[in-house]
């Protein structure tokens, strides 16, 4: 099988993080739950995990990164956190429901106000949009860095500036970006920053975090078992742990540390190099083949990983289905969760082949798609 569903997960970890997530299988306590060898060793690594992601996005407060399940989990955090009653919140239609939804609910349940920045046919937002919808109660911009549909990245010193004049918090959805396009939160001025592990950080599924950067409070989301202060009615103020509740991921954080480990051995602006070259490879392959219509914006000098296509009227589903029967190629189609996307690019009821590439992608494969690709648009 040629597995070109990056976007969603990566299936090809570097062996370490197997090897690590065995090992804390066998090996690792529950963190902060005890004084003994088991347990302390794993409050060591997780905390070396904190230190090594603070590392990773140029974040000088590694006690302010918090673990989650995932980056859906994050973004929760994050905005069910932040907001107070009377809130004016501005997001952009290239979100993915993990921001969307929370954003909606909060809106319904009269918490929030709303505005969305556009998105042009090419699926680049409208930058002039942000500062025509600030209002005097506007609180923060939330924006993902990378369109999961369109692979179009968001220039997050632009909207970073805008945000800082106007003295807006910046919330940023990292998903498609974090560990294979450069960040740092530092120099963009990202008061949040929310990621998952299984993705570009190549780490195991039920990982992920976010961000927090000093001076930005957020009320905890769940509440629970923390191994400190049990009795206290309330949540533990100091971080990490009033966002932590429960018991962690400890086996999966094992993993994700041997990820990150080895992308700052590697580099993340190799990584970012390597998978260009992959996607403008497939891109030249595949944009003039007949039928075949690409979404995005192939001008930027930089992008994620992520070639979306149609094949002329042809349903994305049946289109996907056709490249793992006939060709053992595994896409992913459909609407992505993100609707506002397609509306945008006018690919609602069509939805979308997305092919999206990683560090472990070849050539071999790249050419393999094409081929089939060509071959489909010919029958």
């Amino acid at each position: 099988m040629i597995y070109l569903d990056n976007a969603a997960t990566t299936l090809h970890k570097p062996p370490q993080v197997i090897e690590a997530v065995v090992e804390a299988m066998q090996t690792l306590g529950n963190a902060a739950r005890g004084a003994h060898e088991n347990s302390l060793q794993a409050s060591r690594m997780i905390y070396d995990t904190r230190c090594a992601l603070a590392r990773l996005f140029g974040f000088s407060h590694p006690e302010r990164v918090i673990f989650t399940a995932n980056a859906t989990e994050s973004l929760n955090l994050a905005l069910n956190g932040l907001f107070q009653p009377g809130d004016h919140v501005i997001t952009t239609d290239l979100e993915h429901n993990s921001v969307l939804r929370p954003l909606y609910r909060l809106e319904d349940l009269g918490m929030i106000s709303l505005d969305f920045v556009p998105a042009d046919r090419m699926g680049n937002p409208d930058y002039s949009a942000f500062e025509d919808l600030i209002r005097p109660n506007t609180r923060a911009i939330v924006t993902t860095h990378a369109s999961n549909l369109t692979g179009n990245l968001v220039d997050l010193a632009r909207v970073s500036a805008i945000a800082k004049f106007h003295g807006l918090l910046l919330v940023v959805d990292a998903s498609q970006t974090a560990g294979s396009i450069p960040i740092s939160m530092e120099d963009l001025g990202i008061d949040l920053l929310c990621f998952t592990g299984h993705k570009g950080l190549m780490g195991p599924q039920g990982t992920g975090g976010l961000c927090v950067s000093p001076g930005v409070t957020l009320r905890p989301w769940k509440v629970g078992g923390s191994g400190v202060h049990s009795y206290s009615r309330t949540q533990p103020e100091d971080y990490p742990t009033c966002l932590e509740a429960g018991t962690l991921n400890g086996h999966g954080i094992a993993g994700l540390s041997a990820a990150v480990d080895f992308l700052l051995e590697t580099g993340v602006e190799a990584i970012a190099r390597r998978e260009q070259e992959l996607t403008l490879r497939f891109y030249r392959g595949v944009k003039d083949i007949p039928g075949v219509t690409v979404y995005g914006d192939f001008s930027q000098p930089q992008r994620a990983a992520i070639v979306a296509l149609n094949l002329e009227n042809e349903d994305s589903g049946q289109v996907a289905d056709a490249l793992m029967e006939d060709f053992g190629i595994a896409v992913r189609s459909g609407a992505h969760c993100a609707p506002r996307m397609h509306q945008a690019l006018g690919t609602q009821n069509q939805g979308a082949v997305r092919f999206s590439f990683s560090l472990f992608t070849t050539e071999a494969e790249i050419d393999a798609a094409v081929a089939a690709l060509a071959q489909l648009a010919e029958n």
